[in-house]
Formats: C-alpha cells, sequence, structure tokens
C-alpha cells in the first residue's frame, strides 16, 4: 500500500491492512479472526515504518470493531459487522485531515510567519486551505534531518503558491525570533498530552517557549496513545527506531527518528475531535476507549 499509494500515511495503511485481514482469511470463529488480527498487528509493528501511528490506529481500531461480539449470535453476523464497522472506522480517519485543516484554518492570519518541523500533511493540508482562502503568510520550513523530509514539504508548499524558506535544523533558534507560531504534526499523541514527532521537535519546543511563541499540533485522534513517558528514555525503543536497526541488537551508536515533547511545551492541539488543550487528552482518549 505504501509502495502504491505514495501519500497514505502508515496508520490510515495499517487499518486498511486489518481490513484486508477480515475481508480475504476465511475462518470459523471470532478467536481465530482476533488471533489473525492479532498476527497482521505483530506483523505491521516489525515492519520498517513509523510505529507510533500503527500501534495507536490498529489499537483503537481493534476495540471499535470488537465490540461487534456482544451484540450477535451467529459467527457469519459477527464477521459482517466487524467489516462494517471497520469501514465506518476507516472513512471517519481519512476525514479526519481535513476536519484538522479547518480547526487550524483561523490560525493562520495575514503576515504570519510560521515555523514547521519535517513533513506533515495534515499541517500540509491546513496550509493549502489558507492559501486557498487568500491568506497571505510565510513559512520556515527545516530540512529535517536525518531523512531531509522537509526538503519535499518545501516543494509542495511552494507548488500551492506559498512563501516558503527551507532553514537548516540548527537555525531555528536564529529564525524563532522573527517568527509569529510554531505548528507542528504528531507521529503520535501521549495521554498526557505531550506528542510524539520526528526528532528535533522538542529542541524546537523548546525554543519556542523561551521565546514566547505558541505550539500548535494538528493530529487526527487515531494517533492518541494510552502511554505515558515521563521522559525520552521513557519511549518504547519499537517507537524511536526502526525494525532493522532494533535487530542489529546496538542502538549505542544510533540516532532516534523520534522525539518526545512534553505538554507544558504545546499550545494548543487541533483534532478532528475539536480544539484541545493538552490536559484534555487523557479525557478524550477514556472517551475512545469507554
Amino acid at each position: 500500500m505504501k509502495k502504491e499509494e505514495e501519500d497514505v500515511s502508515a496508520g490510515v495503511a495499517a487499518i486498511k491492512t486489518l481490513l484486508t485481514v477480515i475481508e480475504n482469511y476465511k475462518v470459523a470463529t471470532v478467536r481465530e479472526l482476533d488471533l489473525n488480527l492479532q498476527l497482521a498487528v505483530d506483523a505491521m509493528r516489525h515492519c520498517d515504518q513509523p510505529v507510533a501511528a500503527i500501534s495507536s490506529g490498529c489499537e483503537l481500531f481493534m476495540r471499535f470493531i470488537t465490540l461487534a461480539k456482544l451484540d450477535v449470535k451467529s459467527f457469519e453476523e459477527c464477521e459482517q459487522i466487524m467489516l462494517q464497522r471497520g469501514r465506518i472506522f476507516l472513512e471517519t480517519l481519512l476525514e479526519a485531515r481535513g476536519k484538522v485543516a479547518k480547526q487550524a484554518l483561523p490560525f493562520i492570519v495575514d503576515g504570519c510567519k510560521i515555523v514547521t518541523h519535517s513533513r506533515s500533511r495534515v499541517v500540509l493540508q491546513a496550509m493549502i486551505e489558507a492559501a486557498k482562502a487568500n491568506k497571505r503568510f510565510q513559512v520556515y520550513v527545516t530540512i529535517s534531518s536525518p531523512d531531509n523530509s522537509g526538503i519535499r514539504m518545501h516543494k509542495e508548499l511552494e507548488a500551492a503558491g506559498i512563501d516558503a524558506t527551507l532553514i537548516l535544523d540548527a537555525s531555528l533558534g536564529y529564525i524563532l525570533e522573527h517568527a509569529d507560531l510554531v505548528m507542528l504534526g504528531a507521529e503520535g499523541v501521549t495521554e498526557s498530552g505531550g506528542i510524539i514527532n520526528k526528532i528535533g521537535t522538542y529542541g524546537l519546543a523548546m525554543a519556542a517557549m523561551e521565546l514566547k511563541k505558541p505550539v500548535y499540533v494538528l493530529t487526527e485522534s487515531f494517533k492518541f496513545s494510552r502511554i505515558y513517558p515521563l521522559n525520552q528514555r521513557d519511549l518504547p525503543n519499537e517507537f524511536k527506531y526502526l525494525s532493522s536497526v532494533l535487530k542489529s541488537g546496538d542502538l549505542s551508536k544510533q540516532h532516534p527518528l523520534v522525539d518526545y515533547t512534553p505538554p507544558a511545551y504545546i499550545t494548543l492541539l487541533f483534532t478532528d475531535l475539536g480544539l484541545l488543550t493538552p490536559s484534555a487528552v487523557s479525557d478524550e482518549l477514556i472517551k475512545l476507549y469507554l
């Protein structure tokens, strides 16, 4: 799926994969179906893809569809309801990015200067929506080592007619002094309201707080995860490194792909559930898993 659809996120691809498992692997009991789905989740967690969104999205998907077990008597009927619920879940997921972009629109005003880090699909969509609304603003995009994903983000912004400047990761402190706000995506949102995102996000958020610049995070609710890290070491290694790196065994010389930004550095989260403060995330997680 990632090869065929260039712009599909790992989380959405994971949900589509679980739906494919339900459709194509014929079993006779709910227990067997559960085992198949769990095997698929475990396999995806060992792919060379960012695991944070895969983990939270699959957990929420499994919770959403397996409620059907309690509603019906026959397995066939149960399987059909699971499929139906799974498709509804996927449709909701696909609509989420547009909802988040609309939430952010009032915060992008004429003449503002925005700093963003790496490449975020939802941040890109929000900025494109703002440009279509005839708002004129300037964006500073970090190159974002080590994969230089900011270069692609910069090209896409320019292609949309948005005034964008590619900057060195090391120049963030200098640029932030002249900026109005920081706008970020997230690979995962923790129960505390902090975020897991591309390495360098933590440093950017700390600099923004020191310079009194608001930090806005744009993210879909399927990335809300029931983990509560207290620091960088608390993040699971499977979130910080690709599976191929973990298999090598020695992580002492490896650079993590993501870091953890505590909620104290985040001003607001724009989500498909609405505008949230970091402290509201735990309440929303409780609602999602009820």
